[in-house]
């Protein structure tokens, strides 16, 4: 099993963010509280923690702000993601377990809560992505196990666009895909929680190649962050055992909706040329009425 390097620990990624001045006295015991009570910082509230540092709450909000977080808010969905990625599967189902919500309503509230965090994303990324896909060779999406329903979304929808895009999805694919990417071309690495290894691995080695890396995440690794020019990060918390992919689905949505309007003639065409053999091959149960 592949062993996190020290500069991935928690304690690492939280220290790494410290400015280059340092914090204020107050600042620092608010980020002892982070690294010495992962759980609390990741499931209390700016009160608790501000009680454990022996600080006020505004002191809070401000030492996630030192630590380049909008507030508390974002700093606590990268905390808790992070925490959750050091646990195993029976472990987050126990993280889980206390509520007296039924678990169907509380997945669908913490989906409708991630979307939320979601929508603050900035326009500038997908804008990036798009315009390199749009431009690309070809764009490799990668993206295992249940994961791949991300990818399966966007890579169907590129293509559907009118742009080359291959979804790879194990291992022996990916490794005679890495050694054909040049630097003509796009990869999207997408993986959650505790990070597939070939996906990382798939992304350093593009890198090195001279392709445009992106990757959607909720908790990149600094090798991942590292080889992305940008990482799209998106809550996948469940409620159970499993990772939710509603957020990271709404990226892949995301992406594609800005890439059809980057050329929109050109996915027009692409998608009435689709159509034309939808019907050619009667794949629709319902087909639309031709004038």
């Amino acid at each position: 099993m592949h062993e996190d390097s020290p500069e991935d620990s928690y304690e690492a990624w939280l220290r790494d963010r410290v400015p280059p001045g340092g914090l204020s006295a107050k600042s620092t015991a608010v980020l002892d509280v982070l690294i010495s009570q992962p759980r609390r910082a990741s499931f209390g509230s700016t009160a608790d923690i501000a009680e454990l540092a022996c600080v006020n709450v505004a002191t809070v909000t401000r030492t996630a702000q030192a630590l380049n977080f909008a507030g508390w808010p974002a700093l606590q969905q990268q905390l808790r993601a992070r925490y959750l990625s050091a646990l195993t599967a029976p472990e987050v189902a126990a993280e889980h377990g206390a509520s007296s919500e039924q678990p169907c309503l509380a997945s669908l509230r913490r989906d409708a809560e991630s979307l939320a965090v979601s929508r603050r994303l900035s326009p500038d990324v997908f804008e990036r992505i798009a315009r390199s896909v749009a431009g690309a060779r070809t764009t490799l999406v990668v993206a295992s196990g249940s994961y791949a329903a991300v990818g399966t979304a966007l890579t169907h929808n590129i293509s559907l666009a009118g742009y080359p895009a291959t979804l790879i999805t194990n291992v022996t694919e990916l490794a005679n895909a890495s050694a054909r990417i040049t630097a003509d071309d796009v990869l999207i690495a997408i993986s959650f929680w505790r990070l597939y290894e070939s996906t990382v691995r798939a992304a350093q080695l593009a890198r090195d190649r001279g392709a445009t890396v992106y990757a959607v995440s909720d908790a990149a690794s600094p090798a991942l962050t590292e080889a992305a020019d940008d990482v799209v990060l998106v809550p996948a918390e469940g409620v159970a055992f499993f990772p939710s992919l509603t957020a990271g689905t709404a990226v892949a949505h995301a992406i594609v909706a800005q890439l059809a309007a980057i050329d929109p003639d050109h996915t027009r065409a692409a998608v009435q040329a689709a159509e034309d053999q939808w019907a050619n091959f009667t794949l629709l149960h319902r087909s639309p009425r031709r004038s």
